[in-house]
């Protein structure tokens, strides 16, 4: 193997390692990175003697340790995080609207569970164990947390 196909050898496998801490968890791309290197430093013994392949050995092993030094500082996974902030909330009954007896109708088919209206808020609901049409008159009996149980009004 030639200087420059054991070079590409080494940085390719020291990609894949890199790709392996950012990107690529599974360890895939780690395990064939590693490969690489290892067939890197092996081939430059075989090829170059011992003291080509303690060069490039203790090479792969400070290029390796920059390389983990740099991608685990903050700054370089603030790149590569999401920085959206999310501003959804859960099913928050208002207890001043909302309590057991209050009555709303279904703004989607409950099997088991759906949106229903009541008054002027929209929640997640979930039947007693039977399908509700949308549009249908219901009736919540009991609230537990964060999850509402209704039952359908008998008209």
């Amino acid at each position: 193997m030639s200087w420059p196909l054991i070079i590409i050898v080494l940085l390719v496998g020291l990609a894949l390692v890199a790709l392996e801490i950012v990107a690529l968890p599974g360890g895939v791309s780690g395990i064939f990175g590693g490969i690489l290197v290892v067939i890197g430093v092996w081939q430059t013994y075989a090829q170059y003697g011992s003291t080509a392949g303690n060069i490039v050995l203790i090479a792969s092993i400070v290029v390796g340790i920059i390389m983990l030094t740099i991608l685990m500082k903050s700054g370089t996974w603030k790149r590569f995080s999401l920085n959206e902030e999310i501003d959804g909330k859960t099913n928050v009954p208002d207890k001043s609207k909302i309590a057991v007896g209050s009555q709303g109708k279904s703004l989607t088919r409950l099997a088991p569970s759906g949106n229903a209206l009541f008054g002027d808020d929209i929640v997640e609901v979930h039947s007693e164990g039977e399908f509700i049409d949308e549009g249908t008159a219901i009736e919540v009996t009991d609230i537990e947390g964060y999850k509402i149980t209704v039952k359908k009004l008998n008209n």
